[in-house]
């Protein structure tokens, strides 16, 4: 931890963030060998070090969530490399502009860009150093380069000597960096496409990860903060002498609208915060409730909202033999990643040093430049492993607040949020109400769709001048560009005013709009009187990702024979984030009870090319716990006017008795890397949705599912 914050180290990865510049459409690499070569390593570019050793480096600016892509980086520049994967190591770097998005212009891990956005600079990374390896030896040599190879770590001349990486580094460093080194052909891959271990297991099994919790810096002090129980409260009093008296509290500052205690350990800053005794103001709507969301959501149904639309839907809508109706929602839903929001910083005169597990590196470093004033390149960020984060580390705001507090006391401070603090200030996946009709030909196919939502607003928070004419795009995510061909399309979007802060959660909207697509989808065939997964192909181009992973599905989970008795079945599916995911969900339902077993859930992903199967299945068996703990019970309630939702008790989460026996099958469709964390969550709700009206006849629209109603179904 400390070694990659010493002095030395970040100005060595501030100067290797000049070799790889962003520029419109893309990087491209640029030769800084000069400026590297009097090392003992070779450093071709800001994201590979190799030793004299042999031992091999791969920095990442990409935050690991336990989501396995720092595996696959390392993978995709070791296979173009030809690195022996044994020497292979990963490590996150400082923040710094080399590692910023190409498409977003910030250094943020999100949106499942870690690998598609980066895909051929990554591949370009590992063949320009391979090629400048190869030409090192052959000049020793007196050889044509082209006569030479690498395997495994080693260039072998046209006469059979050999050299290893290692004793080739400070050659190579003096080679020109190629500008467009040649790539392999996807047959040559030797690496990619396998199953490999995850190389941050191990560090995760022996316990010697770091994680922001595990921070520590000498001197350093812990600091709670008592935050306001409802939105827009304000403190009226509170009892710092009383706090003062816990055994080690230091301080107690008021910052804003909250109150710092700042203590030796963790027991006494909890301690000195109970004793704070602090009494708040009613806030801004101390009316807030789950009625009152509910009959504001109803008002802005009712209303008129920004229209997108293809076609003339309300003219198809007109002309169709059949239309049916029907309204979905879904909840306010907390992010509840294990680890609760934590950061230490030391602001000292000229410098200001941050250890925190963000998946926002930029805004974090804007936001202690904001704090502090100083400038930015001042500012060292080290991204520590994440327990967990599902969105939730976008966030700056608990940098900014740590960064204020330690220049406030001058001395390095750990902040820690309770997990009440996190249930109760969370930037919630907003709620949304969908409002569907749909139109059927004599024939019992699809004429229109008409969607009207009504849904909170992220873009307003984090964007605002994003929002167009009161449309919010990412909010109608799902809706209006699902996989299907419909000509005539009309989506209605209603924004809706509430006091909590709203942001993105895995699978951002589509986790919002697949349910209501995809469970009308099966109300649409069945009014058909059609086969749900024949009704969806119909709508689907022959030969396309998604006919073709909807196909594997059907084969793969056995749709077309006959489930057993008293098993309903399901299907669903999305394509988001250039990725294709189908789901088939087995349920059976207790009669009397209503309690509902999923029994089965059967997936097929078309990600195009698989970097490490064993990371992309991890990460569908993710997608569908968390779907499943969408499905059944995930929901954020609220009261006199703030969160009434304050811990797991009160938020329970997919246990593990309840996990289904789940098999997901790979549809490579040749395509280049998608994502896979977001896509492989949307479908699953409505699968088992759609599963459970298949046993019982029963139809749950809303989210989580109300199970009591399908006693004696």
């Amino acid at each position: 931890m400390t070694k990659e914050m010493t002095r030395r180290r970040f100005l060595q990865k501030g100067c290797l963030a000049l070799a790889v510049v962003a520029v419109p459409g893309g990087m491209t690499l640029v030769n800084l060998s000069p400026a590297v070569a009097a090392d003992t390593t070779f450093k071709p570019h800001a994201f590979l070090e190799i030793a004299p050793d042999g031992g091999i480096t791969v920095w990442v600016g990409q935050t690991n969530l336990g989501q396995g892509t720092h595996t696959c980086i390392a993978m995709i520049v070791a296979d173009e490399l030809d690195a022996d994967w044994s020497r292979v190591g990963v490590r996150m770097a400082l923040a710094a502009d080399v590692f910023k998005d190409p498409v977003w212009g910030v250094q943020l891990t999100a949106g499942s860009t870690s690998i598609r956005r980066r895909w051929d600079l990554l591949r370009s990374v590992g063949a320009a150093a391979r090629l400048m390896l190869i030409r090192a030896a052959a000049e020793q040599w007196g050889v044509d380069p082209a006569r030479c190879k690498a395997e495994s770590s080693r260039v072998t001349g046209p006469d059979g000597r050999s050299l290893g990486y290692g004793e080739l580094v400070g050659a190579a460093a003096k080679q020109p960096v190629p500008d467009k080194p040649p790539l392999k052909a996807r047959e040559d891959y030797s690496i990619m496409g396998t199953y490999r271990q995850r190389l941050d297991m191990v560090d995760k099994v022996q316990g010697t990860a770091k994680f922001g919790l595990d921070v520590k810096v000498p001197d350093m002090l812990i600091a709670v903060m008592d935050r306001p129980p409802r939105y827009g409260a304000k403190p009226l009093s509170y009892d710092e002498k009383a706090a003062m008296a816990v055994k080690g509290v230091e301080k107690v500052l008021r910052q804003d609208d909250k109150i710092a205690v700042f203590a030796a350990n963790t027991y006494a800053a909890l301690k000195g915060r109970e004793a704070l005794a602090t009494q708040w103001s009613k806030g801004a709507v101390p009316e807030l409730s789950d009625d009152y969301i509910a009959d504001l959501f109803k008002r802005k149904m009712a209303g008129p909202g920004a229209i997108k639309s293809r076609g003339d839907a309300d003219k198809a809508l007109a002309g169709s033999a059949t239309t049916i109706e029907a309204v979905y929602s879904v909840p306010f839903m907390a992010h509840a990643q294990l680890e609760p929001s934590n950061c230490t910083a030391f602001v000292e005169k000229d410098r200001c040093r941050i250890w925190v597990p963000i998946q926002g590196q930029t805004a974090s470093v804007m936001a202690a430049a904001e704090v502090t004033g100083l400038p930015q390149d001042k500012i060292e960020l080290m991204t520590t492993y994440c327990g967990g984060g599902f969105g939730r580390r976008i966030e700056s705001d608990v940098v900014a607040e740590t960064v204020a507090l330690s220049k406030a006391v001058s001395r390095p401070v750990k902040l820690m949020w309770t997990r009440e603090d996190e249930f109760g200030d969370d930037v919630y996946r907003p709620a949304s109400v969908c409002r569907t009709r749909g139109g059927l030909d004599a024939k019992g196919n699809l004429t229109a769709l008409r969607h009207k939502i009504a849904s909170p607003s992220i873009l307003s928070r984090v964007q605002p001048d994003a929002v167009k004419d009161g449309m919010d795009s990412s909010s109608i995510q799902g809706l209006d560009d699902m996989p299907y061909k419909l000509d005539n399309l009309l989506v209605d979007y209603a924004l809706v005013d509430l006091p909590m802060r709203v942001g993105w959660l895995r699978s951002i909207a589509y986790s919002n709009n697949v349910f209501p697509v995809e469970s009308f989808m099966d109300e649409l065939a069945h009014k058909a009187g059609r086969d749900p997964v024949e009704f969806r192909l119909s709508m689907l181009e022959p030969g396309s990702r998604a006919h073709k992973a909807l196909s594997l599905l059907a084969e793969k989970s056995g749709w077309s024979t006959p489930a057993p008795e008293g098993v309903g079945r399901g299907v669903a599916m999305t394509e988001c984030f250039e990725t294709v995911v189908a789901h088939m969900a087995e349920v059976t339902v207790d009669r009397s009870s209503g309690a509902v077993t999923v029994q089965r859930i059967v997936g097929v992903v078309d990600s195009g090319i698989s970097v490490n199967p064993d990371a992309l299945t991890a990460q569908m068996e993710g997608g569908a716990v968390m779907g499943l703990s969408m499905t059944f019970s995930e929901a954020m309630r609220f009261a006199d006017g703030g969160a009434q939702t304050e811990n797991y008790s009160g938020y329970p989460i997919l246990s593990m008795t309840q996990v289904p026996k789940m098999e997901f099958h790979l549809a490579d469709s040749g395509a280049k890397a998608g994502g896979i964390g977001e896509p492989s969550v949307p479908s699953v709700p409505p699968a088992v949705a759609n599963a459970i009206f298949n046993a019982t006849g029963v139809r749950l629209r809303d989210l989580p599912l109300d199970t009591s109603k399908l006693k004696k179904a």
